[in-house]
């Protein structure tokens, strides 16, 4: 399985990503090794996932969601809350 994800970095700004192994990679940005955006933001918390089957669908919605205003990213997160 493939995960599209949200994180909320320390200074309130988001960053998405996506991953085959979520909790590893949550981690790994935590531990200062994933991207370098959030190196200088930990810690991170995981705020927003999907699932997707396919890599290439997880690309393909990782952009898509990279597309949106920060408005819409924070309507999507509180909507998967609900």
């Amino acid at each position: 399985m493939n995960y599209i994800y949200i994180l909320k970095c320390s200074d309130g700004s988001l960053y998405t990503g996506w991953t085959n192994d979520l909790e590893k990679r949550v981690q790994t940005h935590n531990d200062g090794h994933g991207a370098k955006y959030t190196r200088s933001r930990r810690p991170v918390e995981l705020v927003y996932y999907e699932e997707a089957e396919t890599k290439e669908e997880a690309l393909r919605r990782e952009y898509a969601i990279k597309q949106l205003s920060r408005t819409q990213k924070l309507r999507l997160i509180e909507q998967q809350r609900r």
